[in-house]
Order: structure tokens, then sequence, then C-alpha cells
């Protein structure tokens, strides 16, 4: 009998400075499927806008989406309970459910500081 060896588990990226730059740096080096939305988003909200105003919105959303790409088993989880709660589920109390753990995973991880 042969012992299994187990695939080593790959790792997470730590989240970046809390800077557009800093953030798109690590979005292209580890979630460069994000990219063309992050960009064309940059570009429709804040590269020609006439003040800063949006910019913690932007950053706000962005961060959350990174957090949750960057980890692939994470964002399978919260992507899984959002499809089941579309797509799957008869009872609304079920959904209802579904959803809620999905959003309490969202905010989670917009709270994440750099270096987490």
């Amino acid at each position: 009998m042969t012992a299994h060896v187990a695939e080593p588990e790959p790792s997470v990226p730590p989240m970046p400075e809390r800077t557009p730059k800093a953030l798109l740096r690590a979005i292209a080096q580890h979630t460069p499927e994000l990219l063309p939305d992050f960009d064309a988003h940059w570009k429709w909200a804040i590269a020609d806008a006439y003040d800063v105003g949006p910019v913690p919105a932007f950053m706000a959303r962005w961060w959350g989406e990174y957090a949750l790409a960057r980890d692939p088993r994470l964002d399978a989880h919260v992507r899984d309970l959002e499809h089941r709660a579309a797509y799957e589920c008869i009872d609304i109390a079920e959904a209802k459910a579904l959803l809620e753990a999905a959003a309490k995973i969202h905010y989670r991880v917009r709270d994440l500081e750099p270096g987490e």
C-alpha cells in the first residue's frame, strides 16, 4: 500500500496596502481575471472625475472583490451560496439565509487589513 502525498495548499496572498496603485498591482499579479472590470470601472468612475469623492466607494468594492478572488476556495463558496439562493431554492427563507451567509462573508473581507 502506498502513501498518498497530499497536494500542498495554495497560499492565499496577503492583502496589499490600501491604495489604488497597490490594489491594482495585487490584482495584476494574483487575480488578473479581474483586471478588465477593474480598469473599466476605474476609467468610468475615477479617471475622468474632477474630484476624489468616488475613490473610497471604488476601493471598498474592489478591496472586497480582490479579497475573495485571491482565495479560490472562499470565492467558490460564496459563489455557490449565491447560485443556490438564485437557482436552486424553492423556499424563500432558505434563499434568504444563503444570501445572508454570502453577505456576511462579503462584509467580513472588506474589513481585512493590509497584510492579512
